[in-house]
């Protein structure tokens, strides 16, 4: 493994449904469609860039070990994907041999099997032929007794649910177990019991899996719940952006709509006049008439808005400190955006970070809380009603130390892996002395 964690997708049947599951985490792709989605003939590698990055390997359903070549030594998870609808037993026979071959090369290999397709039967005929699968896989395994040291797990999942959802989160944290993975579950700890939370999860905000959850069991209809709230913020989050998500356009729009802004072209000036008593008189008069109308309004200005106010002025021509308020801007933003390495000085421009966030009230007692992370993660907790309401300021104190451990352990799992590729021999070579071997 590189600087990636590598999945391959394997099954027998021509229509088991590995690209629709692909396509249904990380394409949006509605699941009225996946019937559409046209069978996998060749080999198709997909990138994702998730809390660690992803390469996702989409294989046809007649590829073998051999036929990949590669070594899978450089795989970490294989997700097999069976139709609960059709035959089994040539799938468990392939997915057998699969296994002697993995555990010569990489013993230390993930399987996660995905018995799919689940909302074809019945809840009865579903769970009886889910437990036969695993009894016949169980009893493969038992007469190579060789394999029972690859850790396995399986799921019953369907596109049509959120199942896929959860077995894709944990196939995902088995992934992160040697690395990360304690230690965002501590903080999720800590947060639950700083801020009296029911459940927490870190999402993966784009294909709406959670990398990793506090140490509570995770129940299916409370996934089911963050699932749905975390994909329609992403279908109708667009429409609620605040303008302050974007801090030059807010001061340009305030700029714009300052009395100040007005250009001297579309307004006479009062400098082109001689000052005098009836000149100003009148003004004043006109000044309070207008104050006294029912859409004029009366607002002090805070610190911020005071010097952007006279950040605007100045700017303005015709005005009359402009030039020493420029020069002085000019030495705050200098000092501002200027970051001195060693002897080397590079000019930065400091960019704000706007992490959106949300709530909704489920009940009367719990309300569901979504804040962003990173632009692609997301902390989703469930919260009572009455401690976001009295507490809400002390509950958003801890996610800003929460937002930064996480974001810690995101540059440190980034830096390991960049030294792990550093250090790392190149595939391809090896690939080739394979081949070269062969012949």
């Amino acid at each position: 493994m590189d600087d990636y964690a590598e999945v391959t997708h394997d099954s027998v049947a021509p229509r088991s449904g590995k690209t629709s599951v692909y396509q249904v985490l990380f394409e949006n792709l509605k699941p009225k469609q996946a019937f559409f989605v046209e069978m996998t003939t060749r080999l198709t590698k997909h990138k994702v860039d998730s809390f660690i990055p992803l390469e996702i390997w989409d294989c046809p359903g007649n590829v073998t070990a051999d036929s990949l070549g590669v070594s899978l030594s450089i795989f970490t998870t294989i997700i097999f994907v069976i139709d609960i609808q059709d035959s089994y037993h040539n799938p468990i026979d392939r997915l057998i041999k699969l296994l002697i071959t993995a555990l010569q090369e990489n013993p230390r290999v993930n399987l996660e099997i995905f018995v799919h397709k689940a909302e074809a039967l019945q809840e009865e005929y579903r769970t009886e032929s889910f437990r036969h699968i695993q009894t016949r896989l169980l009893e493969e395994l038992a007469d190579h007794t060789s394999l029972m040291q690859i850790p396995y797990m399986f799921y019953l999942t369907s596109i049509y649910d959120h199942s896929l959802q959860d077995a894709f989160s944990r196939a995902f944290t088995r992934i992160l177990s040697p690395g990360s993975l304690p230690y965002l579950e501590e903080l999720l700890n800590a947060f639950i019991s700083t801020s009296s939370s029911n459940k927490a999860f870190l999402f993966d905000t784009k294909a709406k899996f959670f990398v990793a959850t506090d140490s509570s069991p995770v129940d299916s209809v409370t996934l089911g719940l963050c699932c749905d709230y975390v994909h329609m913020l992403n279908q109708f989050g667009d429409l609620y952006k605040s303008a302050f998500a974007s801090p030059t356009l807010h001061l340009r729009r305030r700029v714009l709509t300052s009395p100040a802004s007005q250009s001297p072209s579309s307004a006479p000036s009062d400098a082109s006049l001689p000052a005098s008593p009836q000149s100003a008189k009148s003004r004043t008069e006109q000044g309070t008439r207008s104050s006294s109308g029912g859409t004029s309004r009366v607002t002090t200005p805070t610190h911020t808005d005071a010097a952007s106010a006279e950040d605007a002025s100045a700017s303005l021509p015709g005005s009359s400190n402009s030039r020493s308020h420029s020069s002085t801007t000019a030495k705050v933003l200098d000092s501002e955006e200027t970051a001195v390495s060693g002897s080397r000085k590079s000019t930065n421009r400091v960019k704000a970070v706007f992490h959106p966030s949300s709530s909704a009230s489920l009940t009367p007692y719990t309300t569901l809380v979504f804040h962003a992370v990173t632009p692609r993660l997301a902390l989703v907790a469930l919260l009572p009603t009455t401690v976001w309401e009295s507490k809400r300021g002390l509950v958003e104190y801890n996610i800003v130390f929460f937002r930064e451990g996480v974001q810690e352990i995101f540059d440190l799992e980034q830096d390991t892996r960049r030294k792990k590729k550093r250090r790392a021999p190149d595939p391809t070579q090896s690939t080739l002395s394979r081949v070269a071997s062969r012949k």
